[in-house]
């Protein structure tokens, strides 16, 4: 019965230990991880569909899903493009995959296809 006691604690200790493991990783701030985005590495692409397209203006709404590299959660929100042909890609009620990035204290398009 001595040796069931010592027995009983080494067990109870390792069958919490991936508990305390994944209750601390729950706990990390992951917000100034920055989206995770590396120099070099393309941005994923997220889901949206076409809202409206200002050409004049160079900008587009879109409903949009959680955008990953920028920790940003899916809303319908403006974006400036970042070259005014892509606006040509699409139109309004399109269901789109595009790229958004930060650049220059804006969020951009960087690339858009409809999706078929």
């Amino acid at each position: 019965m001595k040796n069931f006691k010592p027995l009983l604690v080494t067990l109870a200790f390792a069958a919490s230990a991936p508990f305390a493991i994944s209750a601390h990783a729950q706990a990390m701030d992951h917000s100034k991880m920055g989206g995770m985005n590396m120099p070099g590495m393309p941005a994923s692409m997220t889901e949206g569909e076409v809202r409206k397209i200002d050409k004049e203006a160079r900008k587009i709404t879109l409903k949009h899903g959680d955008i990953k590299n920028l920790d940003m959660p899916g809303m319908t929100m403006i974006f400036q493009v970042k070259d005014a042909a892509l606006l040509d890609k699409v139109k309004a009620g399109d269901k789109v995959m595009f790229t958004a990035e930060k650049a220059e204290g804006a969020i951009v398009v960087t690339a858009i296809e409809a999706v078929k």
